[in-house]
């Protein structure tokens, strides 16, 4: 049974990126051969033979593995702000944006972000950089298949334009795909790149401890050009922006600060 397993874990790796080895093996192992009987099988080969052959299957297997909490559009509000607001101000100076999305999760975010920003710009001048501490999300993410209930929030038309359904099953459309590029970082411990004109880091800062929060929004401030857009989740308001060189542009929305009266303030000492 040991060696059955060990063998299922390879070949999912291969298959799909993620490794389930990473996860104990006694409760991963009892989850799957839950899962497996139920499905009327009686062994890990013969399961890893259903899930190579049959895409729902997969998709069903890989949905069962993971938890996934994240959603397409979460709060819905806030993503037209940006689409009617903060992309538009953004736009006026670059017609090419650079953008983060930080603790990504399964992509959720950065497809909303394209497919947000694909309603003003053209799908060719989209590149948003999406990182996670997490090999198995980053997996997930690049696959690109969702469960219906991700795509909860989604807007009908863009369903419709950006979704493939697969069974029970909905895949981002490989043009929404190719404007995102995966990499694995740890916020607290890696540099960040700079220059960015918005970063969106969604629901992740709550599981910070305050000092790892202080440490963090003073890294994306510094990751930001002036004017630039620090984009948070509803339960991670900032309370004293300032201090990082932020202005409330809207609620959520951190605007960075022009550095010019800092740099006149500092020649006069």
């Amino acid at each position: 049974m040991h060696h059955e397993y060990m063998d299922f874990i390879t070949h999912i790796k291969k298959l799909t990126g993620i490794d389930l080895s990473l996860y104990k093996e006694a409760q991963m192992k009892r989850r799957l051969i839950s899962l497996y009987e139920k499905k009327g099988y009686k062994s890990f080969g013969a399961y890893y033979q259903a899930i190579q052959k049959d895409s729902a299957a997969l998709n069903e297997f890989l949905d069962r593995m993971t938890i996934n909490v994240s959603e397409f559009y979460r709060n819905a509000k806030r993503w037209e702000v940006l689409e009617k607001k903060i992309l538009p101000r953004l736009l006026s100076s670059s017609r090419k944006l650079k953008i983060w999305s930080a603790a990504c999760s399964t992509g959720e975010e950065p497809y909303t972000i394209a497919m947000v920003l694909s309603n003003l710009v053209s799908l060719s001048q989209i590149e948003i950089q999406a990182t996670d501490i997490d090999e198995n999300v980053l997996a997930r993410a690049k696959m690109g298949v969702y469960p219906a209930r991700s795509l909860n929030e989604v807007p009908g038309h863009m369903k419709a334009k950006y979704f493939i359904k697969e069974g029970d099953f909905y895949k981002v459309a490989d043009e929404i795909k190719r404007t995102v590029t995966f990499k694995k970082q740890n916020l607290l411990a890696d540099r960040f790149d700079s220059g960015f004109d918005l970063i969106v880091c969604r629901n992740v800062l709550i599981y910070f401890t305050e000092e790892a929060k202080h440490t963090l929004y003073n890294k994306f401030s510094e990751s930001l050009k002036e004017d630039g857009v620090f984009f948070v989740g509803s339960t991670e308001q900032i309370f004293n922006p300032a201090s990082y060189q932020f202005d409330t542009e809207d609620t959520f929305f951190y605007k960075k600060q022009s550095g010019k009266f800092i740099l006149s303030a500092g020649k006069k000492g």
